[in-house]
């Protein structure tokens, strides 16, 4: 079977996997003392997804454009190029720009690496994403699959392992790495905080469920056997579990005569929880590059725009990440002699940097009159249609070449000598 028959097949059954499988899996991994979904615990934080769904989803809002440097030093879009249909709509068959580079992201996050296979070439590629999991990487410094040494991605998928060379593979990695050839996810990183997180979610869905009710003391007189006492101790805790709801016993927990139930409660302003969750949740983002104000923290939101907040999140996070994936692409897929010639892969930031339509105008049109954009231009910014004789640059009438500057200012010399006779 083929390598791309696999990766549809990996996707058919994905989505034909029924939850009764996943419930016996799970209970499969427990009877062997693994965790079953670490990852979906991790994921199912609150800071930790936000934070996942800020990334995925900046990166998911930005066209990828192909350019190319023309002959007048401009820059113009290579819609004409055969690779310029399968990076800017469609990568593969099941998936828009906007889903795939998402989800790309995300799993760059997520686990610290994300690999793509180049698949085809011209307009014949396909880009398919592979499962993190599943790749390693080796350096072939033995020479033992090609003449030179060079890092081989092995993909292993239903009992077997797939070799692909460095130029058949998009790898794109965390800043967290040591030697520069794998990343480091933020998980690994914040292990610990994240399992903190996890369990605190977990604590406060107890206490919701237990009428923050923590535990229980159980007062009674006279001497009872162990047997006794823990079937008391079970009666009660169906009781007060709710466990005989279904009898229409919710909120009474009956206690025999000479016995007493008293419910030690916790307070969660005692124990500063709220504080501590705090400070985990801007840990978390802290570790992913991302605002306080993103995961919904406004107390100390000092930004005097919404246009500001936007330039400090490209500039601090996006930046990086941005300038990798356009290095990695223009390098992968271009040949030489096309990078020589001025072309290269850049997302298109304006879509994240754009201000409100009064700013736009006001902006363009300075622009227009100072000789930067001609009239269809900037109509086209504004997704608007060219017009008759807007291609031409305008500006104010008084503006003059720089190396005319003060020349008007410099009288003819021969008129000057006829006027002192």
């Amino acid at each position: 079977m083929k390598i791309t028959q696999k990766i549809k097949t990996m996707i058919k059954s994905f989505f034909k996997s029924s939850h009764r499988e996943t419930i016996e899996l799970d209970n499969l991994y427990r009877f062997l003392g693994i965790e079953p979904d670490r990852d979906g615990q991790v994921t199912s934080e609150a800071t930790y997804f936000a934070c996942m769904k800020v990334l995925s989803e900046a990166i998911g809002k930005l066209p990828l454009k192909l350019l190319k440097y023309n002959e007048k030093n401009g820059v113009e879009t290579a819609r004409a190029h055969s690779l310029y249909y399968a990076l800017h709509d469609r990568p593969n068959p099941y998936m828009t720009s906007s889903t795939f580079w998402s989800t790309v992201e995300y799993n760059r996050n997520h686990y610290g690496n994300a690999y793509v296979w180049i698949h085809g070439a011209g307009k014949n590629l396909k880009l398919w994403i592979l499962p993190s999991t599943d790749v390693e990487l080796w350096y072939d410094d033995a020479k033992l699959l090609a003449d030179q040494p060079d890092l081989i991605y092995i993909y292993s998928s239903g009992g077997k392992r797939y070799c692909f060379g460095s130029e058949e593979i998009l790898h794109f990695k965390s800043s967290n790495t040591l030697e520069g050839l794998v990343g480091v996810s933020v998980q690994d990183q914040l292990k610990r905080t994240l399992d903190g997180a996890v369990k605190s979610q977990k604590m406060l869905n107890r206490m919701y469920d237990s009428g923050f009710t923590a535990k229980a003391v159980l007062n009674y007189t006279g001497s009872l056997n162990d047997s006794n006492v823990k079937e008391l101790v079970k009666m009660t805790q169906a009781y007060a579990s709710g466990e005989l709801s279904d009898d229409g016993i919710k909120d009474i927990i009956p206690i025999p005569l000479g016995f007493s139930f008293t419910p030690i409660n916790v307070k969660l302003a005692d124990n500063q929880f709220i504080e501590v969750r705090q400070y985990s949740a801007l840990q978390i983002a802290s570790a992913f590059g991302i605002k306080p104000y993103q995961i919904g923290d406004y107390t100390k939101s000092s930004y005097a725009s919404a246009e500001a907040q936007q330039l400090s999140f490209y500039v601090d996070t996006l930046l990086y990440i941005i300038k990798q994936y356009e290095e990695e692409l223009s390098y992968k897929l271009l040949s030489r002699e096309e990078i020589d010639a001025g072309y290269h892969f850049k997302f298109n930031v304006a879509v994240i940097l754009r201000a409100d339509l009064a700013t736009q105008i006001k902006t363009l049109s300075t622009g227009v009159g100072n000789f930067i954009y001609t009239p269809n231009e900037a109509r086209a910014l504004l997704d608007l249609e060219a017009k008759e004789g807007g291609d031409k640059l305008l500006g104010n009438g008084a503006s003059i070449p720089v190396e005319l500057t003060g020349s008007q200012y410099i009288k003819d010399s021969k008129e000057g000598g006829n006027n002192d006779d």
